[in-house]
């Protein structure tokens, strides 16, 4: 948002409130395997880290699915804005801690937490699903070869996998939704295992991504 903030006022401080936003996450939010805490709380004076948590996961140190998908999501954008191919390498190294993650599911709709403690038993999220498959399939874009077809080719399998009886609604159904099995905030029992507004936006803008490019 602040990007076209930007691109449409001419005024480039909410680019550069962007950027040091992006550079400060980058930092501070990420572990040595790319894997991201969910929420770093920050000394309001200087600016040092105080604590690192993940509030909506399993344990602080986990990989809480949605919070992997909205980082993926989010350096792929940031990328596309700028260029600057340190995100394009964040954004590289996110995707191949979600992919090659021994928890990832073969149907690619990853467990609510990828460490979650009853896996394979866990509650599936399917919105993290639809944010992967969409930053995937623009990631794919900017990448080449082999990595960019097995973006492209993981993309496919969650967007399969989305589109079956298992996670989409019949019509009718669901409060209206589209998407099933979507996982809020599982510690909190709060949206647990229902329907989820980023499961159906970002599914969409995913499809839309898959058609455009011409693979269907």
């Amino acid at each position: 948002m602040l990007f076209w903030a930007t691109r449409e006022t001419g005024d480039s401080s909410y680019y550069k409130i962007a950027v040091t936003h992006a550079n400060t996450t980058m930092k501070n939010h990420f572990r040595p395997d790319y894997s991201s805490y969910h929420v770093v709380n920050y000394n309001s004076q200087t600016g040092a880290v105080q604590q690192r948590k993940t509030h909506q996961g399993f344990a602080d140190e986990s990989a809480w699915a949605r919070g992997q998908a909205w980082a993926l999501y989010g350096y792929t954008e940031v990328y596309r804005e700028t260029k600057d191919k340190k995100y394009l390498d964040q954004a590289n190294h996110i995707a191949q801690f979600i992919l090659n993650h021994p928890n990832l599911p073969a149907d690619k709709i990853p467990y609510w937490d990828f460490n979650a403690p009853d896996i394979p038993n866990a509650l599936r999220d399917a919105s993290a699903a639809s944010i992967i498959a969409s930053a995937l399939l623009e990631l794919s874009q900017y990448t080449e070869g082999a990595i960019s077809k097995n973006y492209v080719s993981v993309a496919e399998t969650m967007l399969q996998s989305l589109s079956s009886d298992q996670y989409k609604a019949a019509p009718g159904t669901n409060g209206g939704f589209i998407i099933k099995h979507g996982v809020g905030h599982l510690p909190q029992k709060s949206e647990v295992d229902v329907p989820l507004t980023y499961g159906d936006y970002y599914f969409i803008e995913a499809m839309a991504r898959y058609k455009n490019k011409g693979i269907f």
